[in-house]
Order: structure tokens, then C-alpha cells, then sequence
């Protein structure tokens, strides 16, 4: 009887502390930081996925995940590149902080601006971004400066852009890490992944947030001759067979990370997001003079204020997180709300120092809520100001007016088909109400970000003319600025940090070529799969011409030297800034490239 008795309360006493350990574990796992992976692919649209029924495109990995995930059916971020950035990283619409645009100046996200990467970096996260950055290539704005501990990037808004290093074709290309120049092997894809790889290993060890960016798919479509292959005998153009190839590619690299997070365990505790940055910028191409492709029936593509340019992919997984798995919700959601959303999701107390665009939808992620009343706006600007009412698009779930005047159900009608507005002029006025008072709180944000000089070291700082403030055609990538066509008169928003004596060394082409001023760069010829780049143009400039507020300075020019050197006493202050080149009949050309440093 005793024997019974004790084998009885061992028993119990075995129960007892397997419930206790139960207890522990599920506690541990409550009080453990979310890892957050944010995958942002660049010009790939809601279509461009075999999950979303393109009948051609190959992507098995991101298919397989989208089927195990919850996914966002009525997710929109900007119309292009650097405002989808800008609100994301920051839960603020971009035409409030200077990134309405992705040239000109105005794709600068302004340094008063909090980003995830800062709120998560005070609260204990290991901070990386990799790939695509766009959001201003100078201190205070580069992704070191704005949050994140480790960075490796390209310059401007894509490989081979103004701001990048010169010649960057996609492979075995140079790119910056934290700041300095570093080369790489393979394919750019293949490198952003490998690199988001090997930073997740170094800091696993500690909550960690990587915001991985590839540029592709953005042209030039350069893309490794197997990929493109794959889509030899698809009855699209071959500019979309390359697109398609970087998209396959991207899925490749996506599954292998995915491998690599359930191997290290890490998969169930990270918050993994899968999303794009625009419309498809390939869906359609033309073929035998016929129109081809594939948009999920969405109208409009990249740069529309109709779904097509803003409605993306969103995919969500997080297996020990309170979200829904496997199933699909059509509730508006936005990228603005990424950065409330994550931190609510991470536990983490945050009180923004301005007004968010976006909202936590965590209880929506996590099914307690099923509605969320809310509207939201979406614009294409691509000009040097905002300007009420261009391309505009307010949103709530069901209905979108666009440009004030045409309404549209979009359960009824994703295709946005049939204006309706004249139907429903109480919906109409009530939108469009919405959108004149959140335009007055946009304008008093309105601003340029201005380039400091003569900070920290002195360092050097190297203004590009894809900053440039004008109205004129810019030259923004390097086949651009080696044809030479595109001379925009303009200014630089600048500040001054300190008085003193500063060089101005003024470049027809990237410094990093050594090329000279009167040089004509050789042409890089095209291959299938990869495009080539034309001949330079030589300029023979007599002068060339600093002016900044009131100051000018001119000097002569050697044109066989690969730059020419100002300098000048300068006051702090904000200023704009002037660097030109100018020719024998008194012509101005704007230098394409100007480094400027305090020397004394």
C-alpha cells in the first residue's frame, strides 16, 4: 500500500513539474524579442508571383511561404521607389519629410525623422539593412546614421545610378559598407542575401532586425544568363524574360534564407515579411506588336495612383507569434504601419515625436479585430514640391477616390473599371473631405533636407547631380551622365557646419573613375542579358564656377586633369549651392559630380 502511495505522489509530483516547465517555456517564449526580417523587393508588383496566379513566372519558394503565412491581400505602400522607403521606415506619408520624389533633392529622408531602426536599436535589437537604400547618400542620412549599426548598400536609388560607384553592372560589383567602399563577388541578389546571411549570424545571438532591400527587380534588367534562360520559350518580350529571371532569382535567394532561419531555429521566433516597394514596373511588355503580361487584373503599374502602382504583395510569418497563419485579410493596411505594427509586436513602449500616418494593425494581424474604419492617402508627385490634389488617391478598404473625382468599389471591382462616383456623391464628399484636412497637415512638413559640410572630421562630403533642386531633365544613372545631353540648372540644399576654408574639386565623371573632364569614356557593349553603356561624351569647359549664397569663386580649367579645385571661406548657414563648368561661349554645365571638404 505504501509502494501505491508513493508511486502515486511521484507521479504527481512528475505532473507538477512538467506543467511548471510548460509554464516556463511558454513564458520564455512570451518574454523573448521577436527577431523582424522586412524583405522590400524593388519593382516587382502584385502580379509577379506565381501565388497570384501570373501563369508564367517561377517563383515555388515564395509560393510555398505565401500558403503557410497570413497574408495582407489590401497592402499599399508609395508608387515608386524612395516615398515607400520614407514611410515605411517611418509610419509617415513621404510628403512629409522630403522624399516625395526619387531625384531632384526630394529623396532625402530629412534627419529630424525617427525610423524603425532607431526605436529598435534603444531597445536592445541588433539593427542591419542590406541592398537598397534611397533615402539620401550624405551624413545624416545614410542607413548608418539613421539606426542601423551595419550597413551594405549601393548608392542613389539602384546599381549603376548617378550616385553609385562607377560602373557597377550588377556583378562583381562595389558597394559601400558603412560608408566605405568594399568589393564583392557575384551577383548583386545573390550578394544581399548572402550579406543579410552573415549579419543574422553574427548577431543571433540578440533580438535582431534586418531590413533586406534588393534593387532588382529594377532596370537595367541585368540578370545571369541561367535565369533568363528559364523563360526562353514564355510568350513575353525578352526585356520581361529578364525582369521574370530576376524575380526567379530573388525567389531562389528567398528560399535559401528561409532554409538557413529553420536550421539555426530561428525561424519561429523571427517575424519574416515579404513585400515590394511599387507596381510592377515589367508587368507589361510588348511582343510581335501585341501587349503582353500579366497585373492580377489590377489597373495601372508602377507610378499609378490606380492599385496597380501602390497594391503590392505582403506576406507575414511569425509561428510562435500572436497572428494569423494561413489565411488571408483584404482590411487596408499600409506600409506606414509597419513601424507601429512591429513595435507593438515587439513589446516595445514608443511615443512618436510626430503625428504617424500609420497605425498598429497588430490586432487585426492577430484576428481580435476584424474591421479597422480607417482612411489613407496615396500620391505620385515626382516634382520638386507637393502639390494638393496631384495624383491623389484616398483610401479606406472597399472604396478609392482618385484625383477627387472618380470612385471606385474595389471588392466589387479590383480592376477599377467603373466610375461610380456619380452614384455615391455622399461617399465622394466625404472622402475627399478627408483628404483636404490631412493636406493641411501635411504642409506644414513640407521641406528640403539640407547636405551639411564641414561636419565631425571634415570629412568629405560628394554631392552627385541626382540631388540637384531643378525642374530640368537630371541625369540620374551613368548611361545618362556619359551621354551628357542633360544639363539641369539648379541648386543643392546645403548647411553649413562650421566657418572656414573650404575646396570644392569639381567632376565631369564619378571620381572613382579617374576619368578626365574632357575624357570620352570608352562604351561597354551589351550582351543578351546584360545592357551596355554608351560612349562619354566630352565637354571642353574654360571655367568652372562655384556659387553659394553670395559667395562665387572661378578658376580655370585643365581639362585633361580629371577635376578642377575651388576654394573659398565660407559661414555657417543654410544655403544653396551652385557647381558649374562653364565653356568658351559662355555655356554653364552643370558639374555632375562636386567633393567638397573643410581644409582649414
Amino acid at each position: 500500500m505504501q509502494k501505491i502511495k508513493l508511486i502515486w505522489l511521484l507521479s504527481c509530483l512528475s505532473i507538477v513539474l512538467s506543467c511548471k516547465s510548460e509554464d516556463t517555456s511558454a513564458t520564455k517564449k512570451t518574454d523573448t524579442k521577436p527577431n523582424i526580417i522586412v524583405i522590400y523587393t524593388d519593382d516587382q508588383g502584385y502580379g509577379d508571383i506565381g501565388y497570384h496566379g501570373n501563369p508564367w513566372i517561377k517563383t515555388p519558394h515564395l509560393d510555398h511561404f505565401a500558403k503557410e503565412s497570413l497574408e495582407l491581400t489590401n497592402f499599399h505602400v508609395g508608387t515608386t521607389c524612395a516615398p515607400s522607403r520614407a514611410g515605411l521606415l517611418t509610419g509617415r506619408n513621404a510628403n512629409r519629410n522630403n522624399a516625395w520624389h526619387t531625384i531632384g533633392g526630394c529623396s532625402i529622408l530629412t534627419a529630424d525623422e525617427v525610423t524603425i531602426a532607431d526605436v529598435l536599436a534603444k531597445n536592445g535589437y541588433e539593427t542591419s539593412m542590406v541592398g537598397k537604400w534611397h533615402l539620401g547618400d550624405n551624413y545624416p542620412f545614410r542607413p548608418q546614421d539613421r539606426g542601423f549599426k551595419q550597413a551594405v548598400y549601393h548608392g542613389g536609388g539602384g546599381v549603376q545610378q548617378t550616385p553609385d560607384l562607377w560602373n557597377n553592372d550588377y556583378f562583381d560589383d562595389t558597394y559601400f559598407r558603412n560608408g566605405v567602399p568594399e568589393k564583392f563577388d557575384g551577383y548583386c541578389t545573390d550578394v544581399w542575401f548572402n550579406e543579410a546571411i552573415s549579419l543574422i549570424e553574427k548577431s543571433k545571438d540578440k533580438p535582431f532586425y534586418m531590413h533586406l532591400a534588393p534593387n532588382a527587380a529594377h532596370g537595367p534588367y541585368n540578370v545571369p544568363a541561367e535565369y533568363a534562360q528559364m523563360y526562353k520559350d514564355t510568350p513575353i518580350s525578352d526585356k520581361q524574360k529578364r525582369f521574370y529571371g530576376m524575380i526567379t532569382n530573388i525567389d531562389d535567394n528567398f528560399g535559401k534564407l528561409v532554409s538557413y532561419l529553420k536550421k539555426e531555429k530561428l525561424f519561429d521566433n523571427t517575424i519574416l515579411i515579404f513585400s515590394t516597394d511599387n507596381g510592377s514596373a515589367g508587368a507589361w511588355g510588348k511582343l510581335n506588336g501585341k501587349t503582353v503580361g500579366y497585373n492580377a487584373g489590377l489597373k495601372g503599374k508602377k507610378g499609378s495612383h490606380y492599385d496597380g502602382g501602390h497594391r503590392v504583395p505582403f506576406f507575414m510569418s511569425w509561428p510562435n507569434g500572436n497572428i494569423l497563419k494561413k489565411q488571408a485579410v483584404n482590411e487596408l493596411t499600409a506600409h506606414v504601419d509597419m513601424l507601429p505594427t512591429l513595435i507593438d509586436l515587439a513589446g516595445i513602449e514608443h511615443k512618436p515625436n510626430k503625428p504617424l500616418d500609420g497605425t498598429s494593425v497588430a490586432k487585426i494581424l492577430s484576428g481580435e479585430d476584424k474591421e479597422i474604419d480607417r482612411m489613407l492617402v496615396i500620391d505620385t508627385q515626382r516634382n520638386q514640391l507637393p502639390i494638393k490634389g496631384k495624383n491623389s488617391c484616398v483610401m479606406s478598404t472597399k472604396w478609392r477616390l482618385i484625383d477627387g473625382k472618380e470612385l471606385y468599389n474595389t471588392i466589387n471591382d479590383p480592376g477599377q473599371k467603373n466610375n461610380i462616383a456619380k452614384n455615391h456623391p455622399e461617399i465622394v464628399k466625404k472622402m475627399q473631405s478627408f483628404y483636404d484636412t490631412w493636406w493641411t497637415t501635411v504642409e506644414p512638413d513640407v521641406k528640403y533636407a539640407h547636405i551639411p559640410l564641414g561636419y565631425n572630421n571634415n570629412e568629405p562630403v560628394l554631392i552627385t547631380v541626382h540631388d540637384i533642386h531643378t525642374e530640368n531633365p537630371i541625369p540620374w544613372n551613368q548611361d545618362l551622365i556619359r551621354i551628357g545631353k542633360a544639363l539641369p540648372q539648379g541648386f543643392y540644399s546645403v548647411k553649413v557646419e562650421k566657418d572656414g576654408e573650404y575646396q570644392f574639386e569639381l567632376s565631369r565623371y564619378a571620381p572613382d573613375s579617374k576619368l578626365a573632364i574632357n575624357s570620352e569614356a570608352k562604351a561597354i557593349a551589351a550582351t543578351p542579358y546584360v545592357s551596355g553603356l554608351a560612349k562619354g561624351l566630352a565637354f571642353n569647359p574654360k571655367k568652372a564656377k562655384i556659387t553659394i549664397g553670395e559667395n562665387t569663386f572661378e578658376t580655370t580649367v585643365n581639362p585633361n586633369n580629371h577635376s578642377v579645385i575651388l576654394k573659398g571661406k565660407l559661414t555657417k548657414g543654410k544655403f544653396n549651392l551652385q557647381s558649374e563648368f562653364i565653356t568658351a561661349d559662355g555655356n554653364n554645365i552643370p558639374a555632375y559630380y562636386t567633393n567638397i571638404t573643410l581644409i582649414n
